[in-house]
């Protein structure tokens, strides 16, 4: 008897057996089970998620021997014929290959027969947004107005491409991308089933590989099983899908984070001696950052469709929201230029070189640094400024003037007096994150020896909690090379921080502008020739 690929094997033939899509199964469960049975179905989602696993089995709900019910026998002729394909009265048909007029015209043609054997025909249209306009104009009154012995099952990965006077004709249902949990779930079953020994990290793989498609999984299963002469080792699945799993994506952006180029440049060159696909590493990277702007704006978001939260969030404290911002940008203009560098590798390792060298070090409005709302990009050569990437302009700032800076020398304790202003500080500080924002929102009331007292404004002080100002001690003690004991007290009183600060040249900077609009001769003679006026809020300062 010849092989029988898994997809197949193990494709669901009732609705218990289905993977996800409750939601689904139960609209349709009681639609059959109170004879509530529309006559035309829209299944929409990406590949191997179920839509023609579904159809088929709702044509063996309607054609059992036994009675139209949610749980067919399995057994009778008519469950067994369609379950094998050659059941005469359930017609599959592939609209990517007949997308003429003529042949949906052929098949209409059909519609008016009774069923030769069972109690419907039910037709399945598979890709039917690759059906031509005319085709949808000849299949649209059939499909509105069908004979009674016949159900219409529609099924499509791109519902945008279908006309809206089909999709007000049908009852449709959006199939879910599985999660990798419920597809480890299903494939330990499988292989236990099958008698193949397998490692945990290895399923996983090929359930994350799999990019929540279930025939996907089957088929890299099937692969995987090949490639390691019937067990799977996670190493050897490694080797065979080459991908690039989370833990690597992270290590990336930590090292990102710290600053670290050899580190960078390390793990590129593992990635490639590991044969993986350096393509496809911009992209993941892209993911996580999106992933990691998403919790920094929202802390208590987190989507079930993906793992790996606990790592996102703890990256996301480790770089600043502009930080996110930037490397999204960067990663995915990289991602789209890849094809145009020397080889993958090169472009990978440039598109993370150009991360750190568009690396934010200073605050806005730093005394001895740039002007009030300049944005310092850090480079790391000592000579002038290159030009800045169109990119990573558009990332930092809207507008203005970007300046290049070469690295601060390193902070030490004893260059820091006792009356040393924090505003000052700050600016040689290298924070990010929730302890930057913090650091923005304190004074320093006082300092003695390694004792510092901080003071934070009432208004604000739900940025230092117990585990952020812990973070600040440890930084502040890594960078001045000495441990340090905080205290922070909450003030009632406004107070001259480093925000305020920054806040307060902003809007000096905008008055300064809007008064120079005004006395501007050219805005003059404007508004007295044409009665023209200024556009307030379109008022920005010169950076």
């Amino acid at each position: 008897m010849s092989y029988q690929v898994l997809a197949r094997k193990w494709r669901p033939k009732s609705f218990a057996q289905l993977i996800g899509q409750q939601a689904v199964v139960q609209a349709l469960v009681n639609g059959l089970d109170n004879d509530r049975v529309h006559h035309a179905f829209l299944f929409t989602g990406t590949r191997g998620v179920g839509k023609t696993t579904i159809a088929r089995i709702l044509a063996k709900c309607l054609n059992c021997e036994r009675g139209v019910s949610s749980t067919p026998c399995g057994e009778c002729g008519s469950c067994l014929d369609i379950d094998s394909g050659r059941f005469q009265d359930m017609l599959e048909i592939d609209a990517a290959s007949r997308t003429k007029v003529d042949d949906t015209r052929d098949l209409l043609d059909t519609v008016q027969f009774a069923p030769a054997r069972g109690r419907y025909k039910v037709y399945i249209i598979d890709e039917v947004h690759m059906l031509s306009t005319a085709s949808f104009n000849a299949l649209l009154k059939t499909l509105e107005e069908p004979p009674a012995h016949v159900k219409f099952v529609l099924a499509t990965t791109d519902p945008q491409k279908i006309p809206v006077t089909i999709l007000s004709r049908c009852l449709r249902f959006s199939l879910r991308r599985l999660l990798p949990e419920q597809i480890v779930g299903y494939l330990d079953s499988i292989l236990a089933d099958e008698g193949i020994t397998a490692e945990p990290a290895a399923v996983e793989r090929i359930a994350r590989a799999a990019d929540g498609s279930m025939r996907d999984a089957l088929s890299l299963l099937d692969q995987a099983i090949a490639y390691g002469a019937g067990s799977l080792r996670d190493e050897d699945v490694a080797q065979m899908t080459g991908a690039v799993d989370h833990a690597q994506v992270a290590r990336l952006i930590a090292a990102l984070a710290d600053n670290d180029a050899k580190q960078l440049v390390d793990i590129v060159a593992e990635l490639a001696a590991q044969s993986r696909d350096l393509e496809s590493v911009l992209a993941e990277m892209a993911e996580a950052l999106h992933r990691m702007g998403l919790v920094q704006a929202v802390p208590e978001y987190s989507d079930p469709e993906r793992a790996d939260w606990a790592s996102i969030r703890a990256l996301a404290e480790r770089l600043s929201r502009e930080d996110v911002q930037l490397y999204y940008e960067i990663a995915v203009h990289g991602r789209r230029d890849l094809g145009l560098a020397p080889d993958p590798r090169t472009g990978l390792e440039m598109s993370l070189l150009r991360m750190l060298a568009f690396r934010p070090v200073a605050a806005a409005g730093a005394k001895g640094q740039a002007g009030p709302g300049t944005r310092t990009v850090e480079t790391k050569s000592p000579t002038a400024a290159r030009p800045v990437a169109k990119q990573a302009v558009a990332a930092r700032a809207t507008a203005g003037t970007v300046v290049a800076a070469t690295p601060k020398p390193p902070l030490k304790a004893e260059t820091v007096g006792a009356d040393s202003d924090w505003q000052d500080l700050l600016v040689r500080l290298q924070f990010s994150g929730p302890v930057r924002e913090l650091a923005r929102n304190i004074t320093l009331e006082s300092r003695s020896g390694s004792k510092w007292r901080f003071l934070i404004p009432d208004a604000v002080s739900h940025l230092g909690s117990n585990a952020v100002l812990d973070r600040l001690r440890q930084e502040l003690s890594t960078q001045l090379g000495q441990p340090v004991e905080l205290a922070l007290r909450t003030a009632k009183e406004a107070l001259m921080t480093p925000a305020r600060v920054s806040e307060q040249a902003e809007v000096k900077r905008l008055s300064e502008a809007e008064r120079a609009i005004s006395n501007d001769p050219t805005v003059r003679k404007l508004k007295e020739r044409f009665g023209a006026r200024v556009v307030d809020d379109s008022i920005q300062p010169l950076q």
